[in-house]
């Protein structure tokens, strides 16, 4: 029986910054998926890992994001790319998150973000900031990878989740945008959703909890 939902944040309560990404790309006359390639080579060590770790500040991540860049043939600045993070908030996925805890299961969201943007989330603007901490605050607890010094996916971060919710892994259920990130969660004993879409991930949650989620 499910007794925790877990839950990452960017491309889930909001929509995806890979899209943002394909967009820079365009306007840019980058390759596609370039941004992606960067930040899954040596994922993970490389300038996004580190930053997302707080191992590196700001200057030094915008500097060893250039330089990976410059190795694959393409000048982008690690600032830029920040920039692109901050998405729109799916209000469907929060009024899910509401009618979960409504009925009795744990809450708690594991997000690998950056110590940049205005407060939760990433948001580029106050307002969206707002609209994030509304989100934020309906979680139990909330895991950062910039505040913990660990980041998805390893598995000690999935383990911290389910020790302070109090489940086991095989009472948990994990929803990612990223396929690794699930796959980690999985295999640490937890069933794992990959997001691609509200409607889908809303669809395959309701199997597993077994109640109407729209």
């Amino acid at each position: 029986m499910v007794k925790a939902v877990i839950w990452d944040f960017g491309g889930v309560f909001t929509s995806s910054p890979f899209e943002a990404f394909a967009r820079f790309e365009r306007e840019r006359g980058l390759p596609e998926d370039l941004i992606r390639k960067i930040n899954s080579t040596n994922y993970l060590d490389n300038a996004w890992a580190k930053f997302e770790r707080s191992d590196v500040n700001m200057d030094e991540f915008d500097e060893l994001f250039a330089q990976e860049a410059k190795a694959l043939g393409h000048e982008v600045r690690g600032r830029e790319i920040i920039a692109l993070l901050s998405g729109d908030v799916r209000p469907e996925m929060l009024a899910a998150l509401k009618t979960i805890k409504a009925k009795g299961l744990r809450v708690s969201c594991i997000t690998n973000n950056v110590s940049a943007g205005e407060g939760a989330g990433m948001a580029s603007t106050s307002e969206k900031a707002k609209a994030v901490q509304e989100i934020m605050d309906e979680f139990e607890f909330i895991i950062e990878s910039s505040k913990a010094g660990v980041r998805k996916p390893h598995p000690k971060i999935y383990e911290m989740a389910l020790e302070e919710l109090g489940v086991e892994a095989a009472d948990a259920v994990y929803l990612d945008d990223l396929g690794i990130n699930c796959k980690a969660a999985h295999q640490v004993g937890m069933q794992a959703i990959k997001v691609s879409s509200a409607d889908q991930a809303l669809a395959d949650l309701e199997e597993i909890v077994g109640f109407a989620l729209r």
